[in-house]
C-alpha cells in the first residue's frame, strides 16, 4: 500500500482540526483553564490581589467542621432546588397542555405567560421586593382586603425561602415553551388510535403524551437542577443579606459574599464553588445514570 505522500496541511483530518481549532481555544481560555485554577486557588489563601499562600485542604476542613454558614448554605440551597424545580416542571407542563389547544387568541395567552421571561431578570426582581414589602406591598394590601395579616415576607424564616422560590416559579415562561414545542411534534395518529379504542383523556396523558415527552422532560430536568444550584439574583436582589436565619443563604450567594465581603476569602470561595460543582456532578450522574427507566425514545429497539 502506497503510503500517503500528500502534506499534512492537505490531509482531511488537518483540515478538521483547523475548523474545530476555534472552539478548542474558546473552551481551554475560557473553561479548562479557569477550571484549573479555581482547583489550585481552592487550596490557598488568597484576596485576589497577592500572591495565594498554600493552605492545602485547609479551606475545606474549615468548610464542615468551622463555618456556621457553610451547612447552612447547603440547607437553604437543597430546600431551593425541591421547591423550585418539581414545580416548575409541573406548572410548565400543565400551562403548555392548557396553550396546546387551536382555539381563538391563543397565541395571545402564550405571549402573556412568556412575558416574565423576557423582562430584564433585575427589574423583574426589583418590582417582586416591592409586592412582598411588609408595609406598603401590593400582596399584604391584597390580603388586608380579605382581613388577613400581613407577613415579613422576605425576612420571616417560616416564609422567605418560599417567597423566594415563588419568584422563580413565577418564571415558568421558558420551559413552557419547550413543553408546548414537544407537544405538538407528537404524531397525531397516536391520540386519534386512542380515541378509536376508546381511551379518555387521562389514559391518553399517561400513555401518550408522558411517554412520548419523557425525552423533553429529561432535558428541562438536568437544565432546572443546574439553573436551580446556580441561583443568585433571586437572593442577592430580594433578601441582600442572609436575613431570616440564612433560610434563604444559598449557596452561590455564600460564595459572593466569601469572596468579595470577607478578608482573603477568594480561596474559601473557591473551595465553595468546587463544591458546588461536585454536588451539580453528582445530581447529574444520577439523573443520566437512571435515565433509561423513565425516558422514551421512539426509535428504540
Amino acid at each position: 500500500m502506497q503510503a500517503n505522500k500528500r502534506p499534512f496541511w492537505k490531509r482531511d483530518g488537518f483540515i478538521g482540526y483547523l475548523f474545530i481549532l476555534p472552539s478548542l481555544i474558546g473552551a481551554s481560555i475560557f473553561i479548562i483553564y479557569p477550571l484549573i485554577m479555581t482547583v489550585f486557588y481552592s487550596f490557598t489563601r488568597w484576596d485576589g490581589v497577592n500572591d495565594p499562600q498554600w493552605l492545602g485542604l485547609g479551606n475545606y476542613v474549615r468548610m464542615f467542621t468551622v463555618d456556621p454558614s457553610f451547612p447552612k448554605a447547603l440547607q437553604a440551597t437543597f430546600l431551593y432546588v425541591l421547591i423550585t424545580v418539581p414545580l416548575t416542571m409541573v406548572f410548565g407542563l400543565l400551562l403548555a397542555l392548557l396553550l396546546n389547544k387551536a382555539l381563538l387568541g391563543i397565541k395571545v395567552f402564550r405571549t402573556l405567560f412568556y412575558l416574565p421571561v423576557v423582562l430584564p431578570s433585575v427589574a423583574a426582581l426589583v418590582l417582586w421586593k416591592f409586592i412582598y414589602e411588609p408595609n406598603y406591598g401590593l400582596l399584604n394590601q391584597a390580603l388586608a382586603l380579605l382581613g388577613m395579616e400581613g407577613r415579613a415576607w422576605l425576612t420571616d424564616p417560616s416564609t422567605a425561602i418560599g417567597a423566594v422560590s415563588a419568584v422563580s416559579v413565577w418564571g415558568v415562561g421558558s420551559m413552557m415553551i419547550i413543553f408546548l414545542s414537544g407537544l405538538q411534534s407528537i404524531d397525531a395518529q397516536l391520540y386519534e388510535a386512542a380515541d378509536v379504542d376508546g381511551a379518555n383523556g387521562i389514559t391518553k396523558f399517561f400513555k401518550i403524551t408522558l411517554p412520548m415527552m419523557s425525552p423533553v422532560l429529561f432535558l428541562q430536568l438536568i437544565t432546572g437542577l443546574i439553573k436551580a444550584f446556580q441561583a443568585f439574583n433571586e437572593v442577592a436582589i430580594l433578601t441582600q443579606k442572609p436575613k431570616a436565619n440564612y433560610s434563604t443563604y444559598l449557596l452561590c450567594y455564600s460564595i459572593y459574599d466569601n469572596a468579595f465581603n470577607k478578608l482573603n476569602g477568594y480561596g474559601y470561595a473557591m473551595a465553595q464553588v468546587m463544591i458546588l460543582f461536585v454536588i451539580i456532578m453528582i445530581m447529574t450522574f444520577f439523573v443520566f445514570r437512571f435515565s433509561n427507566t423513565y425516558v422514551y425514545y421512539e426509535n428504540n429497539d
